[in-house]
């Protein structure tokens, strides 16, 4: 499909599309239906291929047409439909699964019973293909022209499953009890009471995705049960945890209630961000559920119930379920986060009041250190004044013995005791006032 305009009139002239142009379009018209007229029997599986399967399955089926002489894949395609003589098989590429949808033709004999010959017969051209990944869906349905009551949906399937509605216009008839039969597959049973061969084949597609993307919603459940007694018990101990906050004051206490909320929280963040996707596509996967019921229009058949019925009273617990389990999620992780904040400014307090004191009683030394500095220095002002005096005196002494001092020593050694220790006062001022002021080394 091309993507730019041309414009003009003979110019050749062409307007350039965004590069997303020709995949938006595309997609409107992907996956469209069938036509398919009465009998036919379609064999439809799921496969998960999440992540590198995918690759995997597309090479499988790329080497599938390529050895069979049919249609390439291309490298871009989702969706690939091939003919092998009276089979078709229709491959659909998914975010997260892959189908293989297989129409065969069925016998027209309105003697034979539906669902016969059994789909483990009839589903050798699936062994064509290496497996892509774990198996989701089996789904064996059958599309049968109206016998005029033959067809009576309660000696096909199990009673106490049974499912069974009509179209908006009551054209066709389409019943299931959801049950795997002995071989594994999941039968409908579709009556076409003149529907066409359009109406038909766009009816089959849309039962086949109701049921696929039934079974894909269905898969939040088991996560949301794994979960739930992980929440349930860092519930109780943040229950727990707050009760001990009110009763405790000391910062070791505190430190080791913050690092249980801290560990609770990661442990639920955690199980959160593993569960994120498969929520979110179980709430998307449902919608299409409804979206297919309402597309198809049920109307009740006698006293059984609606497809959409059924699918409530089963569904809908699951569905909410898993809501509820991630509901619980997002307000315990708020709750949590707000405890760990309220403890981590109980501690942030605490801290500063240590420190509070711990600043105070280091003034106070630092106080004590400055007085025994005074001291130490006064003291040893006049331990140096002692000992310059006393050489001071020697000289003295020497020169008065020499007759070059007139006077006595003693006289002269007076007075310069006085100058002596101003002196040596004064250096040892300076020499502190350097070493305060000269800024420490980086």
């Amino acid at each position: 499909m091309t993507a730019e305009v041309l414009i003009g009139n003979g110019t050749g002239k062409r307007l350039s599309a965004h590069p997303l142009r020709a995949a938006v379009l595309g997609e409107v018209h992907a996956r469209p239906f069938t036509p398919m007229q009465a009998p036919r029997r379609v064999l439809h599986f799921a496969f998960d291929t999440a992540g590198e399967r995918a690759q995997a399955d597309r090479a499988a089926v790329a080497d599938f047409c390529a050895r069979r002489g049919l249609p390439p894949l291309k490298p871009a395609d989702k969706q690939h439909r091939v003919a092998l003589g009276g089979t078709v098989l229709r491959w659909e590429q998914h975010s997260e699964f892959t189908t293989y949808t297989w129409e065969l033709p069925s016998e027209p004999d309105e003697t034979t019973p539906p669902f016969h010959p059994p789909a483990s017969s009839l589903a050798a051209p699936m062994a064509g293909v290496p497996q892509p990944g774990p198996l989701l869906v089996a789904l064996d349905l059958h599309l049968l022209a109206d016998r005029k009551g033959q067809l009576a949906p309660e000696r096909l399937f199990d009673r106490a499953s049974l499912a069974v509605a009509e179209n908006s216009d009551g054209l066709a008839l389409f019943t299931t009890d959801f049950q795997p039969d002995p071989a594994g597959f999941v039968r409908i049973l579709v009556v076409d009471r003149g529907l066409g061969a359009e109406r038909a084949g766009a009816l089959v597609q849309r039962v086949v995705e109701l049921e696929t993307y039934r079974t894909l919603a269905l898969l939040g459940l088991p996560e949301a049960q794994r979960l739930s007694p992980s929440i349930t018990r860092i519930e109780k101990r943040l229950a727990e945890v707050t009760e001990e906050m009110r009763r405790t004051e000391k910062l070791t206490d505190n430190h080791r209630l913050l690092d249980e909320l801290t560990a609770l929280a990661a442990e639920l963040e955690a199980g959160a961000a593993a569960s994120l996707y498969r929520f979110g596509a179980s709430r998307a996967y449902n919608e299409i559920v409804q979206l297919r019921l309402q597309t198809i229009g049920e109307r009740k058949v006698g006293g059984l119930p609606t497809w959409s019925s059924f699918l409530a009273r089963r569904m809908a617990p699951a569905m909410r379920t898993c809501i509820t389990t991630e509901e619980r999620q997002a307000n315990l992780s708020r709750k949590l986060a707000g405890a760990a904040n309220l403890l981590r400014t109980r501690v942030d307090v605490e801290m500063e009041r240590q420190n509070r004191d711990l600043l105070k009683s280091m003034n106070e030394r630092t106080r004590l250190q400055l007085r025994l500095q005074a001291t130490v220095e006064g003291l040893s002002v006049a331990a140096i004044s002692y000992y310059v005096v006393g050489l001071f005196s020697y000289l003295v002494k020497a020169a008065h013995d020499t007759g070059r001092l007139p006077f006595e020593p003693s006289y002269a050694t007076a007075v310069f005791v006085p100058v002596a220790v101003l002196a040596i006062w004064w250096v040892v001022r300076r020499i502190r006032r350097r070493n305060i002021s000269e800024p420490e080394p980086s």
